[in-house]
């Protein structure tokens, strides 16, 4: 509790996978270890966010109903250990869960200590057990009413799969649709059947949350005013997050970037989560003060790098700074995880001290940007299940993917410290100028109509190869591709050409866009267009379709919309969403050094500037005689202010 307070430690996670102690056996339950902590941290000022500890089940529970154990991919029914290994579709384990979950609630609803719950930890479990065979059949009868239907939405005449009766149905696994290693020649992850392996995916993201919403409801009932979270973990692939959204009270997750990470694909990570409850503020729930114990070279944070990343946090949107962990373990597999407390057990030490600092200059910020929103007039679309379909898809590259794309074109408006929300396909658009939608190759029902209005309204649209090809479904929209966004964009693509690794294409320029002029190189896939409308702004500059469009632009309504036929370099992108936000007067808060970060905040009448330095050297920024406040130094800071390597400034000013 000292070291706690030395440190500006307000709030502690607990106890997250100790559901072995608190249930010894399935009629006993031991609480008053756990009361003592809490009575603890109460006395001592600090505030809990409780956790269910439902992440691990006992080993009595596994041994004595083997049924909750999970069936991996290929088909292995797994032993008891790790962590969030039970089968998300077992009645046994939902029962156990939920029942823990009220029985914390109901001892702990009135505790001082409580702010936050916590339900399980890192959700991430796909089963393929008889049990998820019979509960996906369920789910598919509720999504589609008939085995037609089911039939005809996955196109199961193709290689004879037409099934009759429900139970000739089954997960797509490594023992029949889903493979890994070598198909048709090539090593790859492959499916081949896309329409059930992503309702599959669909299904368990589902399964999953069936599970946090038993806990949910339980604690909801009995401490409705206490707020409800489980920790995401940005671009994760498995669950559709979007959907789980709706079911968190406020959003939390763990960040984790390797050393060498660019800023911008942190950044986009946090501005997603930001994304998923339409702007508002979240948690960064996780995060190590020093090092990660699982990556392939987890190397230290360097000096100031921890404090410039709690910061980048914030400045995208978090109102909570936390840490996993606060003392480190002694042993198992995070025994050389960061923490706030070293083996050594003291408070001498570089990390200490470092997050002893950052304690003391949150406790100073005290509530002043607690809740403050960020305005975006530029959005990115991103979907999971868009996502699963990417790469789910037979073809044509191996090479493409999808949020490999969206950090392209990310960090294009990033490197010009231009705001960005993540916003899901069939968000409200209307609110921005500019929507980018890289690869949107899934256009489920509605998404085009929204896409639609948003452009007829004025707004400037900006999709690239291979988007608008298929359906929820992942079948085909016949009549030539980009299907529903065909009109849209005022272009046919007739083919897709799939350059190998070592090939190259080029992008010459007809006429200079912005500082877009001369030539530059694309590559990966190349769409060969048709215009139908769509006015040219260049071509592609070899092979045999040379001199065909590969950047259109289609005046719709009072917009306008662009399509980018290629994959290109940076280089072009960056150009290319620079001459956008100067068309739409959309600009950084201030002009600084490449390698400087800024972000704003607002709340009521109040500005904060968020100014990041990511440089190993000092960086000195013009403020142009605006007068501000320095929150972290509270001096005033006008004219200009210089800040030296990994530094950070927040400053304040009153809006008119």
């Amino acid at each position: 509790m000292s070291l706690f307070k030395q440190a500006g430690i307000n709030i502690v996670t607990v106890p997250v996978f100790s559901w072995a102690k608190l249930q010894p056996s399935e009629d006993v339950f031991d609480f008053e270890w756990l009361d003592k902590i809490l009575d603890l941290i109460a006395d001592n000022g600090i505030y809990a966010c409780l956790a269910t500890s439902t992440a691990a089940q006992p080993a009595w529970m596994s041994k004595k109903y083997p049924e909750i154990l999970p069936v991996d991919i290929e088909g292995r029914k797994r032993k008891h250990g790790s962590r969030v290994n039970f089968c998300p579709n077992s009645r046994v384990y939902r029962k156990f869960s939920t029942e823990l979950a009220k029985k914390l609630a109901e001892r702990y609803e009135n505790h001082p200590a409580l702010l936050v719950w916590h339900i399980g930890n890192e959700y991430g479990t796909y089963c393929y057990c008889d049990n998820c065979a019979e509960e996906f059949r369920t789910w598919l009868k509720d999504r589609y009413g008939t085995i037609e239907e089911v039939n005809k939405r996955w196109n199961m005449s193709f290689w004879g799969h037409t099934v009759y009766d429900w139970d000739e149905i089954v997960p797509p696994s490594y023992l029949n649709e889903m493979g890994k290693g070598v198909f048709l020649g090539y090593p790859r992850d492959y499916t081949c059947f896309q329409g059930i392996s992503l309702d599959y995916n669909r299904f368990m993201s589902d399964s999953s949350l069936e599970c946090y919403k038993g806990e949910y409801e339980a604690i909801k009932s009995i401490t409705p005013d206490i707020p409800i979270t489980t920790n995401l973990m940005g671009t994760f692939k498995p669950f559709d997050y979007f959907k789980w959204a709706e079911h968190l009270d406020i959003i939390s997750w763990d960040n984790y970037p390797a050393m060498n990470d660019q800023t911008s694909n942190i950044a986009m990570r946090h501005d997603l989560m930001r994304g998923l409850k339409d702007g508002l503020p979240f948690m960064l729930m996780e995060q190590t003060p020093s090092q990660q114990n699982w990556q392939p070279y987890n190397s230290l944070k360097r000096p100031g790098v921890m404090r410039l990343w709690s910061y980048q946090a914030v400045a995208h949107g978090a109102d909570t700074v936390m840490f996993f962990q606060l003392r480190r373990s002694f042993g198992a597999s995070e025994k050389y995880h960061g923490a706030l407390i070293e083996h050594v057990g003291h408070e001498n030490t570089r990390v200490f001290k470092e997050c002893a600092q950052l304690g003391k200059e949150l406790k100073a910020l005290g509530d002043r940007i607690l809740d403050s929103r960020i305005r975006s007039k530029a959005a990115i679309m991103f979907g999971w299940d868009n996502w699963w379909a990417v790469e789910f898809s037979s073809g044509p590259s191996r090479e493409l993917k999808y949020v490999e794309q969206i950090e392209k074109y990310y960090k294009a408006f990033y490197d010009l410290n231009v705001p960005i929300d993540m916003v899901k396909p069939d968000a409200d658009l209307s609110k921005y100028d500019i929507v980018v939608a890289p690869v949107l190759y899934m256009v489920k029902a509605g998404v085009a109509e929204n896409i639609h209005q948003f452009v007829k309204n004025g707004g400037t649209f900006v999709t690239t190869f291979f988007s608008g090809i298929v359906n929820e479904n992942d079948l085909v929209k016949l009549g030539g591709y980009p299907g529903e966004l065909r009109k849209i964009l005022g272009i046919w693509a007739e083919e897709i050409d799939a350059l190998t690794p070592d090939m190259k294409n080029s992008i010459v320029m007809k006429e200079p866009v912005g500082n877009l002029q001369g030539g530059y190189s694309c590559g990966m896939l190349c769409d060969l267009i048709h215009l139908e409308g769509a006015n040219a702004l260049a071509v592609y500059g070899k092979d045999f379709y040379a001199g065909m469009p590969v950047l259109t632009e289609n005046s719709f309504g009072k917009g306008k919309a662009y399509y980018i036929a290629s994959d290109p370099e940076q280089g072009f992108i960056n150009e290319f969403i620079k001459y956008l936000c100067y068309k739409k007067g959309i600009s950084s808060p201030m002009m600084v050094d490449e390698g400087v970060e800024v972000s704003q905040r607002f709340k009521d009448k109040r500005e904060f500037t968020f100014i990041l330095n990511h440089n190993n050297f000092e960086v000195s920024i013009d403020l142009k005689n605006m007068k501000y406040t320095n929150l972290l130094t509270e001096k005033a800071a006008e004219k200009m202010i210089s800040l030296g390597p990994k530094d950070v400034a927040i400053l304040e000013r009153m809006l008119e």
